[in-house]
């Protein structure tokens, strides 16, 4: 996003305005894992996952991730926080699937695919902005909205924390790279339903606002809130000062992320009837069910010397001396060896990864009955830099089936309810049906 051109546009000055710390982030890896939704067990669908090498399928708690990881896929090495979102895919006219790569936003050199992060303080420098707690960890967004959410303002932050740009033109001062994320004329709520000649840029705020007691919450939204007010149409989400509810008291940095999506060597795929053939991994092409995680992981103290010292308009990561900045190398250097063993990248797939077709709402989206998606994790959760070819994985075998008769049983990592669900309820012996949210249990 062009900064210093947004500020011009909503006509704030230069000096006094906000400060922000701005940072590329390459890609980790890519896999069906979501250790806040379903800690513990392979997720329903695909992430794309930026941050530290610690990343695992339970990311317990208790671990303080900033010390067991040895390299982080972000600019600073000081931040070994994870980050991830879902993953966008097109769809062919031949009903097939292959996922949409990332690429280097402006201004963030040559990383390997992965997001830009913002950490954004607000206008007001008198106001204390307090740096994410060691175990911190939240989500913004619903993965199964395929509509605006029912009784949302639309002129609240929440309605605002959402959007995608079209990017007309690839130029860092282009008109189509000037406005606020959710402004102007090529922002949308929903995916965009035409062509982006240049790409579309995924724009997702988080709550800014926490209850000053909890790191998490069961459904890891309660304890932080977005902060109050209107938005303003022509300045955006990311201008707002904002207030807290007396709630959640505590100001912290509002977190940002941005997702460039290289759209453009599919514009002249698109179908004969003009409909827009992206759709994001858990079966949603729409958009609305656009959401993102964040697991804090940044060593002692760094953050809040970054806050408390770092002013630069641009968020430029040379002009906060308070973080150790890495080369674009030694990010793309630290990647992890997938831990799901399932192909959910590089070729045309006869369906989404993990059972999820594709459900245009308005209406919640519902999960699968009896899904049989690939479900096998390889080995131990390493901690690896550069990790070496798996060769021949090992083949676990599914459980023997249940031939008594009555009500069907569901299979090892199948699953067995949620919100929707209608298939089997009960689990095959030994496994049990573990609730992981409302929307997903599995057979564990």
């Amino acid at each position: 996003m062009n900064w210093k051109a947004l500020l011009t546009t909503v006509g704030v000055a230069a000096t006094g305005a906000h400060a922000l710390i701005r940072f590329p982030c390459a890609q980790l890896v890519t896999e069906r894992l979501d250790p806040l939704v379903t800690p513990g067990q392979v997720s329903p669908h695909v992430h794309q996952v930026i941050g530290g090498n610690a990343f695992n399928i339970t990311m317990d708690p208790s671990i303080e991730y900033a010390r067991t990881a040895t390299c982080t896929s972000c600019k600073f090495k000081e931040n070994k926080s994870n980050y991830w979102t879902a993953v966008m895919y097109f769809k062919h006219s031949n009903g097939s699937f292959i996922r949409v790569p990332q690429f280097p936003n402006h201004l963030t050199g040559n990383p390997n695919g992965g997001m830009t992060v913002y950490y954004i303080q607000p206008t007001n420098r008198q106001r204390k902005v307090t740096a994410f707690p060691k175990g911190f960890r939240m989500i913004s967004g619903n993965p199964m909205l395929r509509a605006r959410k029912a009784g949302l303002d639309p002129n609240s932050p929440e309605a605002w924390s959402s959007s995608f740009r079209c990017w007309e033109t690839s130029g860092f001062t282009d008109p189509s790279n000037s406005s606020p994320p959710g402004a102007g004329r090529y922002d949308t709520v929903e995916l965009p339903n035409k062509r982006c000649p240049a790409g579309i840029r995924a724009n997702l705020f988080f709550p800014a606002c926490w209850d000053g007691k909890n790191l998490d919450s069961p459904d890891h939204a309660s304890h932080v809130a977005f902060f109050q007010g209107r938005v303003d149409p022509n300045a955006g989400m990311i201008l707002m000062e904002g207030t807290c509810p007396s709630t959640h008291p505590v100001r912290l940095p509002l977190l940002f992320f941005e997702t460039a999506w290289d759209t453009r060597q599919f514009n002249n795929m698109w179908p004969s009837d003009g409909s827009q053939p992206f759709v994001l991994s858990h079966g949603d092409p729409t958009g609305y069910g656009h959401h993102g995680d964040y697991v804090f992981g940044w060593e002692e103290g760094a953050l809040q010397r970054a806050m408390d010292n770092c002013f630069d308009i641009l968020g430029l990561p040379d002009s906060c001396r308070q973080l150790t900045q890495q080369s674009d190398a030694e990010m793309n250097q630290c990647v992890q060896q997938t831990r799901i063993n399932e192909r959910v990248e590089g070729v045309y797939l006869p369906e989404l990864p993990g059972c999820n077709p594709v459900q245009k709402g308005p209406g919640m989206a519902t999960m699968v009955p009896n899904c049989r998606a690939i479900s096998t994790t390889i080995g131990a959760p390493p901690v690896v830099t550069n990790p070496p070819p798996v060769t021949n994985p090992p083949v676990v075998n599914p459980p023997p089936p249940v031939t008594n008769p009555g009500a069907p049983l569901q299979t090892r990592f199948g699953q067995c309810g949620g919100q929707g669900w209608t298939g089997p309820t009960q689990c095959q012996p030994p496994y049990a049906c573990q609730v992981s949210n409302q929307w997903y249990s599995q057979c564990i």
